[in-house]
C-alpha cells in the first residue's frame, strides 16, 4: 500500500512517498500552492499515478502541544482533500520535523539555496516515517 506523506505550509508544500511495502518514506517533490482547487487537483495527480490509498499530513502544533492557525488550516486542507479525492486523511503530529530536515541538510553541507529548495519535502518525508515506525 502506497502512503502519501504531506508537510503543508503556506507558500509550499512538502510531498514523500513510501515504499509499496509501507516501510520506508523517501522524498517526492515540493508543490508551490497556488490556490486550494489547484494544490488539490495536484496532489490527487500524484495518488493516482502512484495508487495512493492513504495521505497522512502534518499537523503543526505548538510546542506546548496547542492548535493555532496553522493547525486549523491543516485541518481545513486535510477536510477537503479527503472529501475531494476519496482518500482517508490521517493528521500526524509535525512539530520539529522542519527542524529536523533542516539539521540533515546542514550536516550533510548543503548550500542555503539549496536547502530552501527541499527543506519541505524532506520534513514531509520524516512526517511519513514517523506515521510508518509507528505502524504495528
Amino acid at each position: 500500500m502506497r502512503i502519501l506523506g504531506l508537510d503543508p505550509g503556506e507558500k509550499r508544500i512538502g510531498v514523500a512517498m513510501s515504499d509499496p511495502l509501507g516501510i520506508t518514506a523517501q522524498a517526492l517533490q515540493v508543490i508551490t500552492r497556488t490556490g486550494l482547487e489547484k494544490d488539490i487537483a495536484l496532489i490527487g495527480d500524484i495518488c493516482r499515478s502512484y495508487g495512493v490509498e492513504l495521505i497522512v499530513m502534518g499537523l503543526p502544533r505548538n510546542m506546548d502541544g496547542t492548535e493555532g492557525e496553522k493547525a486549523k488550516a491543516a485541518r481545513r486542507l486535510a477536510e477537503k482533500l479527503q472529501e475531494s479525492l476519496g482518500v482517508r486523511v490521517v493528521l500526524w503530529d509535525e512539530r520539529l520535523s522542519t527542524r529536523a530536515a533542516e539539521q540533515t541538510l546542514l550536516e550533510a553541507d548543503m548550500s542555503r539555496r539549496r536547502r530552501k529548495q527541499v527543506v519541505d519535502k524532506i520534513a514531509a518525508a520524516y512526517i511519513l516515517q514517523g506515521y510508518l515506525d509507528s505502524l504495528p
